[in-house]
């Protein structure tokens, strides 16, 4: 049995999942080198597009983050609309530790935080560009609670000392290049959640799961935690993004081609623009974002020309 979306073609698949983002960088070999160290991860594949160096960068071939090199934009601005953090997800505590032990290690990195916000267990950077990393795991979706359909969260302490005591080991730091992992949601900042809600809920057709007043918004397909956040708190009233630094495009997966056919139709709903080439649909969000959702094993050399 094929998946499809759901019947009313309003929300999006729940078998969505999220896929290598994409940052435009001003220096390719610091971040190469940084993502490469930090995460573990090995180039997939580079290639040259017009006046701009492309690198897709990853794990057991799982693409992570694609890297543009556009060294004449200006520099990430953490007070306007772009990227809150990219969330990098592993599937067990060994290799959260392994990462986070790298990442620590890392002169370049800037330790920004960790939490135990019930649903998962996380640590946060900045890269040297400014850009937020989330290194985190979930806890299984038995233990969470929703309320009022509701996915209930909190930020407790969480010391990440005690998490490497605990879960960090010499076969982890070995084979951390092995062990799996992916981008499990992107956190965004907006400048504001209605606007945000009418295009990652009304029509990217992800469903809410945790709202908060003006400040912040969570939506997921499937049931998950989140897929997508966004938030104002330091980007408040913020108007479409100039092109800079930072983020260059959020990726999401569906199944089949028609989740595309379904989401084509709420963006043309909405009055949208959008480009259709058969296997992507790519759009923007109203702060000038670019967000693709894509066929699975969509190539990479499709990916880098996107």
């Amino acid at each position: 049995m094929s998946t499809t979306t759901l019947a009313d073609g309003v929300t999006i698949n729940p078998a969505a999942d999220m896929d290598a983002v994409t940052l435009r960088v001003g220096d390719m070999e610091l971040m190469s080198s940084y993502y490469e160290k930090v995460l573990a991860l090995t180039p997939i594949e580079e290639k040259s597009h017009g006046n701009e160096a492309h690198r897709v960068l990853g794990r057991n071939g799982v693409p992570f983050v694609r890297l543009v090199a556009t060294p004449g934009l200006p520099g990430v601005d953490p007070s306007k609309a772009g990227l809150y953090h990219t969330a990098f997800l592993f599937d067990t505590p060994s290799a959260l530790a392994a990462t986070l032990y790298r990442a620590a290690r890392d002169n370049r990195s800037i330790y920004a935080g960790s939490g135990d916000h019930l649903v998962s267990e996380a640590f946060y950077f900045t890269d040297p560009e400014g850009n937020g990393i989330e290194l985190y795991i979930d806890r299984p979706r038995e233990e969470w609670t929703w309320v009022d359909g509701q996915v209930q969260m909190a930020t407790l302490f969480l010391d990440p000392n005690e998490y490497l005591r605990q879960h960090l080991t010499e076969d982890s730091m070995n084979l951390a290049p092995t062990m799996a992992g992916k981008v499990g949601h992107v956190h965004l900042q907006v400048g504001d959640i209605p606007t945000a809600r009418d295009f990652y809920v009304d029509a990217l057709g992800f469903e809410s799961t945790l709202a908060f007043g003006s400040q912040v918004l969570f939506a997921s397909a499937g049931g998950y935690h989140h897929h997508v956040a966004m938030n104002t708190w330091n980007s408040a009233g913020s108007g479409p993004r100039a092109a800079t630094l930072g983020l260059g495009n959020v990726a999401i997966t569906v199944p089949g081609r028609e989740d595309l056919d379904a989401l084509v139709a709420r963006l043309k709903n909405k009055k949208l623009s959008f480009a259709d080439n058969g296997t992507s649909v790519v759009t923007t969000d109203p702060w000038n974002t670019q967000v693709s959702i894509s066929l699975p094993g969509v190539s990479t050399e499709e990916l880098l020309d996107r």
